[in-house]
Protein backbone atom coordinates (compact mmCIF):
# COMPACT_ATOMS: atom_id res chain seq x y z
CA UNK A 1 0.00 0.00 0.00
CA UNK A 2 2.88 2.61 0.67
CA UNK A 3 6.50 2.72 -0.72
CA UNK A 4 7.33 -0.91 0.28
CA UNK A 5 6.63 -4.39 1.19
CA UNK A 6 2.88 -3.39 2.59
CA UNK A 7 0.59 -6.02 1.68
CA UNK A 8 -3.01 -4.58 1.92
CA UNK A 9 -5.40 -2.36 3.95
CA UNK A 10 -6.60 -5.53 4.79
CA UNK A 11 -3.47 -6.20 6.85
CA UNK A 12 -3.69 -4.85 10.05
CA UNK A 13 -2.34 -4.99 13.32
CA UNK A 14 -4.64 -7.02 15.46
CA UNK A 15 -7.11 -5.04 17.26
CA UNK A 16 -6.54 -2.28 15.03
CA UNK A 17 -10.14 -2.34 13.08
CA UNK A 18 -13.42 -3.48 14.69
CA UNK A 19 -15.52 -4.65 11.76
CA UNK A 20 -18.72 -4.43 11.11
CA UNK A 21 -20.21 -7.62 13.30
CA UNK A 22 -18.09 -6.12 16.36
CA UNK A 23 -20.37 -3.28 16.03
CA UNK A 24 -23.23 -5.24 14.78
CA UNK A 25 -24.52 -2.73 12.04
CA UNK A 26 -23.36 -3.06 8.02
CA UNK A 27 -20.28 -0.98 6.92
CA UNK A 28 -20.97 1.82 4.50
CA UNK A 29 -18.94 3.18 1.45
CA UNK A 30 -18.28 6.00 3.88
CA UNK A 31 -17.17 4.64 6.64
CA UNK A 32 -14.73 2.87 4.51
CA UNK A 33 -13.71 5.96 2.38
CA UNK A 34 -12.92 7.68 6.25
CA UNK A 35 -11.32 4.67 7.87
CA UNK A 36 -8.90 4.09 4.51
CA UNK A 37 -8.34 7.47 4.69
CA UNK A 38 -7.40 7.54 8.66
CA UNK A 39 -5.31 4.18 7.64
CA UNK A 40 -3.20 5.72 5.06
CA UNK A 41 -2.56 9.43 6.79
CA UNK A 42 -1.25 7.46 10.12
CA UNK A 43 1.18 5.71 7.99
CA UNK A 44 1.99 8.92 6.25
CA UNK A 45 1.07 6.85 2.82
CA UNK A 46 -0.69 9.90 1.62
CA UNK A 47 2.23 10.79 -0.20
CA UNK A 48 1.81 7.24 -2.25
CA UNK A 49 -1.93 7.44 -3.35
CA UNK A 50 -1.55 9.32 -6.45
CA UNK A 51 -4.19 7.96 -8.67
CA UNK A 52 -2.01 6.37 -11.14
CA UNK A 53 -0.72 4.47 -8.04
CA UNK A 54 -4.31 3.35 -6.91
CA UNK A 55 -4.90 2.36 -10.15
CA UNK A 56 -2.24 -0.24 -10.43
CA UNK A 57 -2.64 -1.29 -6.98
CA UNK A 58 -6.18 -2.15 -8.15
CA UNK A 59 -4.92 -3.86 -11.64
CA UNK A 60 -2.44 -5.63 -9.23
CA UNK A 61 -5.46 -6.84 -6.46
CA UNK A 62 -7.61 -7.83 -9.47
CA UNK A 63 -5.45 -9.86 -10.85
CA UNK A 64 -4.72 -11.62 -7.52
CA UNK A 65 -8.57 -12.00 -7.43
CA UNK A 66 -8.34 -13.74 -10.64
CA UNK A 67 -5.55 -16.24 -10.53
CA UNK A 68 -8.16 -17.56 -7.71
CA UNK A 69 -10.58 -18.78 -10.18
CA UNK A 70 -8.20 -19.53 -12.90
CA UNK A 71 -8.34 -23.19 -14.21
CA UNK A 72 -10.95 -23.45 -12.18
CA UNK A 73 -13.29 -23.90 -15.29
CA UNK A 74 -17.28 -22.92 -14.08
CA UNK A 75 -17.81 -22.54 -10.67
CA UNK A 76 -21.24 -22.65 -9.58
CA UNK A 77 -23.10 -20.05 -7.01
CA UNK A 78 -22.06 -19.96 -3.30
CA UNK A 79 -18.95 -21.96 -3.58
CA UNK A 80 -20.55 -25.34 -2.61
CA UNK A 81 -17.16 -27.65 -3.24
CA UNK A 82 -15.06 -24.38 -1.82
CA UNK A 83 -12.82 -25.06 1.64
CA UNK A 84 -13.50 -22.91 4.39
CA UNK A 85 -10.05 -21.17 3.58
CA UNK A 86 -10.59 -20.91 -0.06
CA UNK A 87 -13.30 -18.81 0.89
CA UNK A 88 -11.37 -17.10 3.25
CA UNK A 89 -8.74 -16.02 0.48
CA UNK A 90 -11.27 -15.35 -1.89
CA UNK A 91 -12.89 -12.52 0.84
CA UNK A 92 -9.47 -11.08 1.39
CA UNK A 93 -9.03 -10.53 -2.18
CA UNK A 94 -12.51 -9.49 -2.73
CA UNK A 95 -11.97 -7.04 -0.58
CA UNK A 96 -8.18 -5.57 -1.52
CA UNK A 97 -10.20 -4.93 -4.57
CA UNK A 98 -13.02 -3.24 -3.05
CA UNK A 99 -10.64 -1.31 -0.51
CA UNK A 100 -8.50 0.30 -3.41
CA UNK A 101 -11.49 0.75 -5.22
CA UNK A 102 -13.11 2.91 -2.41
CA UNK A 103 -9.54 4.91 -1.85
CA UNK A 104 -9.26 5.70 -5.54
CA UNK A 105 -12.54 7.35 -6.04
CA UNK A 106 -11.72 9.21 -2.92
CA UNK A 107 -8.48 10.39 -4.05
CA UNK A 108 -10.44 11.26 -7.06
CA UNK A 109 -13.43 12.95 -5.25
CA UNK A 110 -15.87 11.01 -7.25
CA UNK A 111 -18.48 9.70 -4.52
CA UNK A 112 -18.74 6.21 -5.30
CA UNK A 113 -21.55 5.49 -3.73
CA UNK A 114 -23.69 8.34 -6.04
CA UNK A 115 -21.64 7.31 -8.97
CA UNK A 116 -22.91 2.97 -8.70
CA UNK A 117 -27.07 4.54 -8.25
CA UNK A 118 -26.53 6.77 -11.10
CA UNK A 119 -24.51 4.18 -13.34
CA UNK A 120 -27.87 1.88 -11.85
CA UNK A 121 -30.23 4.29 -13.70
CA UNK A 122 -28.21 5.19 -16.67
CA UNK A 123 -28.32 1.51 -17.18
CA UNK A 124 -31.97 0.79 -16.64
CA UNK A 125 -32.44 2.67 -19.70
CA UNK A 126 -29.97 1.04 -21.94
CA UNK A 127 -31.34 -2.06 -20.87
CA UNK A 128 -35.29 -1.44 -20.76
CA UNK A 129 -37.14 -5.18 -18.95
CA UNK A 130 -38.95 -5.55 -21.99
CA UNK A 131 -35.91 -5.77 -24.57
CA UNK A 132 -33.60 -7.45 -22.42
CA UNK A 133 -34.89 -9.93 -20.10
CA UNK A 134 -32.91 -13.55 -20.31
CA UNK A 135 -30.51 -12.19 -23.27
CA UNK A 136 -27.03 -11.25 -23.13
CA UNK A 137 -26.67 -8.94 -25.78
CA UNK A 138 -25.16 -5.61 -25.70
CA UNK A 139 -27.29 -2.40 -25.70
CA UNK A 140 -26.40 -1.73 -29.48
CA UNK A 141 -27.92 -5.25 -30.08
CA UNK A 142 -31.30 -4.40 -29.12
CA UNK A 143 -33.62 -2.12 -29.98
CA UNK A 144 -34.57 0.85 -27.52
CA UNK A 145 -35.05 3.88 -29.59
CA UNK A 146 -35.13 5.75 -25.66
CA UNK A 147 -31.67 5.56 -24.99
CA UNK A 148 -29.07 8.55 -27.14
CA UNK A 149 -27.12 8.11 -29.86
CA UNK A 150 -23.64 6.74 -28.50
CA UNK A 151 -20.10 7.91 -29.97
CA UNK A 152 -17.18 5.45 -30.76
CA UNK A 153 -13.74 6.37 -29.51
CA UNK A 154 -10.75 5.83 -31.45
CA UNK A 155 -10.03 1.98 -29.61
CA UNK A 156 -13.62 1.22 -30.82
CA UNK A 157 -15.44 1.89 -27.41
CA UNK A 158 -18.30 3.90 -26.98
CA UNK A 159 -19.43 6.75 -24.72
CA UNK A 160 -23.03 8.00 -24.10
CA UNK A 161 -23.32 11.33 -25.10
CA UNK A 162 -26.14 12.10 -22.31
CA UNK A 163 -23.83 11.49 -19.26
CA UNK A 164 -20.51 13.18 -20.74
CA UNK A 165 -18.08 11.29 -18.75
CA UNK A 166 -18.25 8.16 -20.62
CA UNK A 167 -20.06 5.38 -19.72
CA UNK A 168 -19.10 1.72 -20.54
CA UNK A 169 -21.31 -0.30 -23.22
CA UNK A 170 -21.08 -3.66 -21.02
CA UNK A 171 -24.16 -3.38 -19.33
CA UNK A 172 -22.10 -2.72 -15.79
Amino acid sequence: MGGGAEKSFASTAAGDITTPKDREEDVSLTDLKKRMADFAKERDWDQFHSPRNLLLALVGEVGELSEIFQWKGEVPKGLPDWKDEEKQHLGEELSDVLLYLIRLSDICGIDLGKAALRKLQVNAIKYPVNLSKGSSKKHNQIVNSSFPATTTTANGGGSSIEDGVGVSHDGV
